[in-house]
């Protein structure tokens, strides 16, 4: 009977260890293909394009200076009646134009000591802007703009706050051919990198669309925007 039961017991001890053996082997086998399957490579594409753009900020900014301060609205005024006339010559609608007040300085209210008086007493700045989608025409205005000076305009003001500033706003229109062309380029990044490994190119693990940036073509033609974007992708590798 001992005998019996030594040897049933012999029996399942082998049966446990032939068991857990196999597994171990399914399992490394396993291990292997997941490890396989999970080969990847993580590329970037790039896609750019060169627009225009459709839409100008243009503020123009001008200065009178004078002792008597009613004198000194009218000449605005006047001023302000003479930028209009030009634009509106220029081909610029009146709703694409508009008027701030005047800003008026007292200099004799920010003198100190006994500093000499200065030659007049107020100054005023009056900011016109146009807003326009149509480039050329401004940019036209902007180059005749000497007229103006011609009829006695001093501009002036905070250059940097009165900067013209073009913007592009058709980011939409080109949003989904520019995704499809940065993914294009990843997917000929990655296909390089697989046959210089002597790999295949599988399916997208995962992707990045990355942001949309817009930035001036240079510094001399702001009007010309450069819009770019780089997706990040990641492939799977296979043998």
């Amino acid at each position: 009977m001992q005998k019996m039961i030594n040897s049933n017991n012999n029996l399942l001890a082998i049966g446990v260890f032939l068991g857990l053996t196999l597994l171990g082997y399914l399992l490394g086998n396993a291990a292997i293909r997941v490890k396989e399957y999970e080969r990847t490579v993580t590329v970037k594409g790039l896609s750019e394009r060169e627009v225009m753009a459709d839409v100008v900020i243009w503020p123009i900014a001008f200065t009178q200076a004078g002792n008597d301060l009613e004198q000194l609205y009218l000449d605005m005024e006047k001023g302000v009646e003479k930028v209009r006339a030009y634009l509106t010559l220029k081909g610029i609608s009146e709703q694409e134009i508009s008027f701030g007040a005047p800003s008026v300085t007292d200099k004799s209210a920010q003198q100190w000591g006994g500093g000499e008086r200065a030659e007049f007493r107020y100054t005023a700045t009056q900011v016109v802007t146009v807003y326009s989608g149509e480039i050329d025409t401004v940019r036209s205005a902007m180059q005749d703009l000497v007229e103006l000076g011609k009829q006695g305009l001093v501009f002036g003001g905070n250059q940097y706050e009165h900067m013209t500033e073009y913007q592009f706003n058709g980011l939409n229109q080109i949003k989904p051919a520019m995704i499809e062309e940065a993914t294009i380029n990843a997917r000929a990044v990655a296909e390089k990198f697989a046959r210089d490994s002597n790999s295949e190119v599988g399916k997208i693990r995962q992707a990045s669309q990355g942001q949309f940036s817009i930035s001036d073509r240079d510094k001399n033609n702001p009007h010309i925007k450069n819009v770019r974007v780089v997706s990040t992708i990641e492939y799977y590798l296979a043998d």
